[in-house]
């Protein structure tokens, strides 16, 4: 690592999907560490009422299933130097056998998390620092297949993979992934408790992580120049099971 500071002061970070949820945490996170910063997701009224609950934010619309909308976007976003992205998880078709898996809807989820992702980064490599930063979200499902998730497990893995193959391209620029376990978002927390609970009673942490605990690991790979092409678990020990 250099000498520098490590501080967010004077940065300026976009939070795609960051109206809810762990987005949502890691731009409140990187707001509190002194960045400026720019939410964005595709619905106009969630990204008011994010920028609503954070004060000094800015907010802007984004459609990664269209990458002119991607393309634009970066234009009016302009300089900047740190991204995180973690659209794409909310509609991923779960659970369920693979013979009962719905194609068409798989692949609209894919189009958002992984194209989406790929759009977004394609555009946001003209106008990202030199010496800044992209995150990409995986999942614990990639490293650990569960029955009935095998669609979950492939999108999180190729998310991950992407991530490397980012980092060797786009060198100096840093390209890595989160790798969360059960986050407690707004989703997460409809579930009902007995499912919360046997999913995480045999991990060494038997609890599930909150937003601002997986929000952490985005802001520390925003913050360690000397971290690239890596997966960063936020599972409670979940690898280790």
């Amino acid at each position: 690592m250099t000498d520098a500071k490590m501080s967010l002061d004077g940065k300026r970070v976009i939070a795609i999907g960051g109206s809810s949820g762990i987005g949502f945490a890691v731009a409140a996170l990187a707001r509190e560490q002194g960045a400026e910063v720019v939410i964005a997701s595709s619905k106009p009224a969630n990204v008011d009422a994010a920028v609503a609950r954070l004060p000094g934010s800015a907010g802007m619309t984004v459609d990664l299933r269209d990458e002119a909308s991607a393309s634009r976007f970066f234009d009016r976003v302009g300089a900047f130097d740190h991204l995180a992205i973690t659209a794409g998880d909310q509609g991923l078709p779960a659970f369920g056998a693979t013979r009962d898996l719905d194609l068409v809807a798989a692949r609209e989820a894919l189009t958002l998390r992984f194209w989406g992702s790929l759009a977004a980064v394609k555009h946001a490599s003209r106008v990202i620092a030199a010496n800044g930063s992209i995150t990409l979200t995986g999942g614990l499902l990639a490293h650990r297949p569960q029955k009935g998730m095998p669609f979950v497990t492939a999108a999180a893995g190729a998310m991950e993979s992407l991530a490397r193959g980012l980092a060797v391209d786009l060198a100096p620029v840093r390209v890595n992934a989160v790798c969360p376990g059960l986050i407690l978002t707004e989703r997460v927390k409809q579930m009902p408790e007995e499912r919360v609970r046997g999913y995480v009673a045999g991990l060494p942490l038997p609890r599930a992580a909150s937003p601002s605990e997986a929000a952490a690991a985005y802001v520390y790979l925003m913050l360690n120049s000397y971290v690239t092409g890596q997966i960063l678990a936020v599972d409670g020990g979940g690898l280790l099971v």
